[in-house]
């Protein structure tokens, strides 16, 4: 029988003894065994420090986001043999699509992100502040990569995206992973690690497998490492109690399975297309993957006057959803992951059967196609009903990680909130309406409860992902039960695996750590114009002290026709009587535009292509007529760009830090103004 491999300090290594067989979820029959049994844990963790996060660390982002790029496009030339293996995990196409193209969209996701990022291995996180007085003293925030492991611990769900969707992130940040899948479906990720590894494309070190038990693994954490956890609450309570864990004080992010619900919302009415979408949403919550998602819905909120029509509509679609092989093309829904999930799932609808009814499927047989019940892990659909939700409690405690859902009634919108918060913290919830007075009251009320909510109706249905797809860009995780933690969230996602550090220090000092420009540091001065300079010839704080201009009721007037802006604040002498200004006043607009023909250099031609864009426009002083002003323009940050083509022309973006000054040296108008320069030929 095939082992699996361990991929431990650079090699594929097998674990000791005869480990544990994994089966053909959907045959039964036995496919490969897994072990661990021997391994080095603690070399492991000393090789990832030694060698993984010292290569990802010297690494920038615009690299590391290439990387990831690089993988992903790499990854989906074996998409084939990949989809091949998922089915014998009980996985349908629909359902390994989502598993094994949603991990790889992470990776792309997650690159397309180097472009909000410096050319740096680190970033300026948020704004500077001035400490002092004589702005002599100031500080800011950098987030550094840590210097540790990133030690994940995934679920037998997802087997591609539960690793994938994590290793984006900390690669992303700079960090090295060592990846624990669960064991049961221990042979998908494998295949997909091995081609990872095949490809070359990580720097050594950046990625290590476990396949089999993590043995004493948390034993040799350190308080650098950041470990993250998938799957049962109860588990994850274990583990983050560990006593290394405590000990060295290591961040653990948990998502834990919870009961997410989903609520109708008193607006929607039977064969409406509202009514529809909600109908279809539930059943694809309770069929996709066979309900093994920790998304997916286990309660179903319905106004009580509806209560017959809902369960009845779900009834028919549940009927429809053919159950069996997942190699057969009628097929919409496969098996569980294996006998043990099924007995599982049996074992938590008998507990919930105690205060509720089974109104639609069997726990003791179901219609298959091209499938042998005996053999293989299936499971009927199961729907339950639960006439007193606030009596019979079982619902909001215990889940069935299967297709199975219970349906209660609620009186009010008060009634349904508080039933979403006896889940006692959820990943995600949706709720169907087109009532805005309704969303904003459920959000408001239930926000606090869940991680991720979804209002859904015909507004947004087609071109919505659904209730169950966390996306790489919003956070997935939920407080309380669902484990108090947050994976992905784009920006918000990098920042767990680097460390904040405030530094404080002179504006050049922190101007030359962080290599971006801070107000009142001193600039660099030489004969050329900032725009007479290609891309790498332009430092950081170069700087230009323009001429002066002074501004004239005639520009006033002028800019007013010229734009159409006839505010009576520039034009009205007689109307200002109770308001900020003394006299008409400029246009901040035209003092914008004033600076720009102060600070351009219309001598020659250079290598500025084009004006980029404008951020953190203020006007902070009114600008009247006799008012003399001069521009001070300094090099904030430089910023990459790729060329997507070998004929792209090379270029980079500069952001120009402009103050307007007056003639008592005082700031009138602050802004960032971004160009587009060329970078010098080869």
């Amino acid at each position: 029988m095939y082992k699996l491999g361990n991929y431990i300090k650079g090699q594929w290594v097998t674990g000791a003894g005869d480990g544990q067989v994994l089966f053909n979820a959907v045959t039964g029959e036995p496919i490969a065994a897994a072990s661990s049994s021997g391994l080095d844990f603690a070399a492991m963790t000393d090789y990832a420090r030694k060698v993984g996060n010292p290569a990802l660390r010297k690494m920038t982002f615009p690299e590391r986001g290439r990387m990831l790029r690089a993988l992903a496009l790499h990854l989906q030339q074996h998409l084939p043999a990949f989809y091949s293996l998922s089915y014998q995990s009980g996985a349908t196409k629909a359902d390994s699509w989502v598993d094994i193209e949603g991990g790889i969209g992470n990776l792309f996701a997650y690159a397309s992100l180097r472009r909000k990022f410096p050319n740096e291995p680190f970033f300026v996180d948020g704004e500077s502040h001035n400490l002092s007085k004589q702005n002599s003293f100031m500080g800011t925030h950098l987030l550094v990569p840590k210097e540790g492991v990133a030690i994940h611990i995934n679920a037998f769900n997802f087997p591609v995206w539960g690793m994938l969707e994590k290793v984006a992130v900390n690669w992303m940040a700079g960090m090295p992973a060592i990846v624990k899948p669960a064991t049961v479906t221990a042979f998908l990720t494998e295949a997909v690690v091995k081609e990872i590894i095949a490809s070359g494309i990580l720097p050594d070190g950046a990625l290590q497998l476990i396949c089999g038990s993590a043995g004493d693994l948390l034993n040799h954490v350190q308080s650098q490492d950041v470990v993250s956890f998938t799957g049962s609450a109860s588990t994850g309570h274990m583990l983050k109690a560990h006593p290394a864990i405590l000990r060295e004080s290591v961040p653990f992010n948990m998502e834990a399975d919870s009961l997410n619900c989903i609520v109708l919302g008193k607006d929607v009415e039977p064969g409406t297309t509202d009514w529809d979408i909600f109908i279809k949403e539930v059943r694809k919550e309770m069929t996709v993957k066979a309900g093994q998602k920790c998304t997916a819905i286990r309660r179903i909120f319905v106004p009580e006057n509806k209560m017959d029509a809902v369960w009845k509509d779900i009834a028919k679609a549940l009927q429809q959803t053919t159950i069996g092989n997942p190699l057969n093309e009628k097929v919409r829904m496969g098996s569980l992951a294996g006998q043990t999930q099924k007995q599982e799932v049996i074992d938590q609808v008998g507990r919930l059967l105690a205060g509720s009814q089974l109104v639609y499927g069997s726990l003791d047989s179901v219609a298959l196609i091209d499938a042998d019940e005996t053999k293989g892990a299936f499971i009927s659909p199961l729907l339950l009903v639960n006439d007193q939700p606030f009596k019979h409690t079982a619902s909001h405690d215990i889940e069935a990680f299967g297709p199975v859902s219970t349906i209660m009634p609620y009186k009010n919108a008060e009634d349904a909130i508080e039933l979403s918060r006896m889940g006692k913290g959820s990943l995600c919830s949706t709720i169907v309406t087109a009532d805005q007075a309704i969303a904003k009251a459920y959000v408001l009320g239930a926000g606090p409860w869940h991680g991720r909510i979804l209002v859904l109706n015909e507004a947004c249905a087609k071109e919505s992902t659904g209730h169950g797809s966390p996306l790489p860009l919003l956070v997935h995780g939920g407080p309380g039960r669902a484990g108090g933690g947050e994976e992905m969230g784009g920006l918000r996602g990098i920042k767990h695996y680097m460390q904040r550090v405030a530094i404080q220090g002179s504006p050049d000092m922190v101007t030359a750590i962080t290599g971006v420009y801070q107000p009142h540091a001193k600039g660099l001065e030489d004969n050329v114009h900032p725009f007479q300079k290609y891309f790498e010839e332009i430092r950081v704080g170069d700087q230009l002290l323009t001429g002066k201009r002074t501004i004239t009721e005639g520009d006033i007037v002028n800019f007013a026709n010229l734009s159409w802006d006839h505010f009576y604040a520039h034009t009205d002498h007689t109307s200002l009587e109770g308001t900020l200004f003394e006299k008409p006043v400029a246009h901040g607009y035209f003092i914008l535009s004033a600076a720009a023909g102060l600070f351009v250099d219309s001598s020659a031609k250079g290598p500025v292509l084009l004006n980029y864009g404008l951020d953190e426009l203020r006007f902070v002083k009114p600008v009247y007529a006799g008012t003399t002003i001069q521009v001070r323009f300094t090099c904030k940050e430089k910023i990459e760009q790729e060329q997507k083509q070998d004929t792209d022309l090379p270029k980079g973006i500069v952001k120009w830090y402009v103050e307007v000054l007056d003639q008592l040296e005082e700031q009138v108008a602050l802004a960032t103004i971004l160009t587009m320069v060329q970078k010098k030929q080869p």
